[in-house]
């Protein structure tokens, strides 16, 4: 069941289908990924008069669990929507199998079951085995899943490239243009923002922001305690003198609970916030949404193709010249319901006149750079692959957040959730058909951005509240999410050391997942354990602000007999989890060797062929890593316009 919300006159699935069956033979720029990164270029340069194509492996189905910001769980695991990746977080064999997110198929019902149900089972090795990982396999690529967290980065990511590169268009002050230019604010818009914008956020982008209701913590007197042990607990750790009363007071009040205003981002403030959300109307909004808005404005300049798997890209003399991809849906085997049909399936070729973008994400674009030869020689020779660039750094670099779940069981159901029950039939739903209510939200109504210590630089933790059971990304895990009686502390750790996970082919086949490890904790290079402490005084703030309202719950994990240091650490090796993984085709220096891209995100030693996605990060930005990717891809649209025009230019001298 498909149902509009309030406020749109033509949903889009009601509309003609604007994509693609037939498709040129050559057009100006071809983007592959429809994500963050690619789905924004690909507008940009549809605005400016490019003919472009799309690329994209996943298709455009938009079940509720799109469109319902409380349903982005059940999206993730949606085999609509979804790529279902598997990924190791250590290399020793103890230590992956002592993680409590290890999972492994059952040999008689497929199943993916912790190690400890599986007993005197005997089971098939050549089965995938991991940690579940997911990522989006459909139109807006993980725009279509993620939980619509919008938080501004920090200024010192845009000044460390700034700084490595020597290029200072990547000043803090240059990239908060296009924070400005991407977004349209409507919660901090009072009727003079314009012209005292002193916040500086946008109102005329592409991309709508928003908030929950903050009156919905009203409805459940549980909830409300909770916010005020909170910010009892924040004001007992910073206001320690009349000053700190104040700047505390100001970095609530004065910006209005705003982390993405200026003057927070600005002076690194902490404390309590209302998170800012990529919703419309109460519902979802991204890339999609961006795109089809461009195909109905330009039909002659923007083309997507769907269920379009690119397998390699097309190299002469040293020059990216197009790409090669299969048509068919479900090939890659990520896909949950993956279809082997390759050997049938039609291969086509499509070049491009100016540029080939990749932007198919942290794990697929350094596969196909390696596919198409861009990589560690070595490595690519191993797979018989034709070395057409020897780039060490291709696959290397992988970070990620580390992220741990403190739950606890309620002594009673929360109040608000009463009548959910995340589904078209509860009166919550009604309520998001017009636009508002619980359904509008993505569930996480209580958060906070603090600093693990006092000599971390910026705010390194964002603490969010979820009425739910969340431990970490296990297979169905969205259903557990649906509980009425537990209540979730979630940690996430900003700015993460440890740079040691890297991606391998597998094999030379493009529609075989690549192997990955993100070597954490002591396999990893954050040799002084700093991440991992962050996150253990994570876990022990977390617990302070319990302790204020002990009498309504009982801490489940990691339970009452983790108390020690020493035992908190040893939890967090075997229990942490992410999905803001990045920096596999990092942006970097000149001279450096394990730089894949230069400052204008071209790759070293190929020429026409560049990367626009999470990849290209040589540190993790921020905190949640979204507005940072669509604030790269309006970057990078200037500079691709700039050199396309720069090049018409010189053939019109030469005409």
């Amino acid at each position: 069941m498909n149902v509009a919300p309030a406020g749109e006159q033509t949903p889009p699935w009601a509309e003609p289908n604007p994509f693609a069956d037939q498709i040129d033979s050559v057009y100006d720029f071809i983007v592959v990924g429809s994500g963050g990164g690619g789905g924004p270029v690909a507008a940009n340069l549809a605005k400016a008069g490019f003919r472009v194509l799309v690329l994209e492996a996943g298709g455009d189905a938009e079940p509720l669990t799109y469109q319902v910001p409380a349903f982005h769980p059940l999206a993730s695991e949606d085999n609509d929507l979804s790529w279902k990746f598997y990924v190791e977080h250590y290399s020793r064999r103890v230590r992956r199998r002592g993680h409590r997110t290890s999972f492994v198929p059952d040999e008689f019902t497929g199943e993916l079951r912790h190690p400890i149900f599986l007993e005197g089972v005997e089971v098939d090795k050549a089965k995938r085995t991991g940690i579940f990982y997911p990522r989006a396999g459909t139109l807006g690529g993980c725009t279509a899943h993620n939980a619509m967290v919008f938080i501004y980065p920090h200024n010192s990511d845009w000044e460390h490239i700034r700084r490595i590169t020597g290029d200072r268009s990547w000043g803090p002050r240059r990239m908060r243009r296009y924070f400005q230019r991407l977004e349209r604010c409507e919660y901090a818009k009072p009727p003079w923002s314009r012209w005292l914008n002193w916040a500086r956020h946008g109102f005329d982008g592409w991309l709508t922001t928003s908030r929950a209701d903050p009156t919905l913590l009203l409805r459940d007197s549980v909830l409300v305690r909770l916010v005020l042990a909170a910010a009892q607990t924040s004001y007992a750790a910073y206001a320690r003198t009349v000053h700190a009363l104040w700047d505390q007071f100001w970095s609530w009040v004065g910006n209005f609970f705003d982390p993405n205003a200026w003057d927070w981002v600005k002076n690194g403030r902490e404390g309590l916030i209302l998170s800012p959300m990529t919703t419309r109307n109460g519902r979802r909004t991204g890339t999609r949404e961006l795109l089809r808005e461009t195909m109905r404005a330009r039909p002659q300049n923007l083309t997507v193709k769907l269920h379009a798997l690119v397998t390699r890209v097309h190299i002469e003399d040293k020059r990216a010249v197009g790409v090669e991809f299969i048509d068919g849906a479900r090939l890659y085997r990520a896909d949950p319901i993956h279809a082997n049909r390759t050997a049938g399936a039609r291969r086509r070729t499509v070049r491009a006149r100016y540029e080939v973008i990749l932007a198919g994400g942290t794990f697929n674009t350094p596969q196909l750079l390696m596919l198409s030869g861009i990589g560690p020689k070595r490595h690519l020779e191993r797979h018989q692959i034709k070395v057409e660039a020897d780039l060490p750094g291709v696959g290397r670099n992988l970070q990620d957040r580390y992220e741990i779940g403190v739950v606890h069981k309620m002594k009673a159901d929360f109040e608000c959730l009463k009548h959910a029950t995340f589904s078209e039939m509860d009166r919550e739903f009604a309520e998001w058909r017009n636009g508002h209510g619980l359904y509008a939200s993505n569930g996480a109504l209580i958060a906070m951005i603090k600093r693990s210590s006092h000599c971390q630089a910026e705010p390194d933790l964002y603490l969010f509240a979820i009425p739910g059971y969340f431990a970490g990304y296990r297979p169905r895990y969205s259903e557990r999410c649906r509980g009425k009686n537990y209540f979730t502390w979630a940690i996430l750790k900003g700015h993460t050391k440890n740079t040691a996970g890297w991606i391998r082919l597998r094999s030379s086949d493009p529609c075989q997942p690549p192997n990955i490890n993100f070597m954490y904790f002591d396999e990893g290079n954050d040799t002084r354990g700093d991440d991992l402490d962050a996150i253990a005084a994570g876990v022990e703030f977390v617990r302070r602000i319990a302790q204020r309202t002990a009498s309504l719950f009982d801490e489940e994990i990691p339970g009452p007999q983790c108390r020690s240091r020493a035992e908190m650490r040893q939890f967090i090796k075997d229990s942490a989890w992410g999905h803001h993984a990045c920096g596999t085709c990092k942006i970097g220096a000149d001279d450096d060797p394990s730089a894949v891209l230069d400052s204008r995100f071209r790759v070293r030693g190929v020429t026409g062929l560049r990367v626009v996605d999470a990849s290209v990060f040589p540190k993790i930005p921020g905190l949640f890593i979204l507005s940072a990717v669509y604030m790269i891809a309006e970057k990078a649209s200037d500079v691709i316009i700039a050199d396309a025009k720069a090049e018409q230019r010189r053939k019109a001298r030469h005409a």
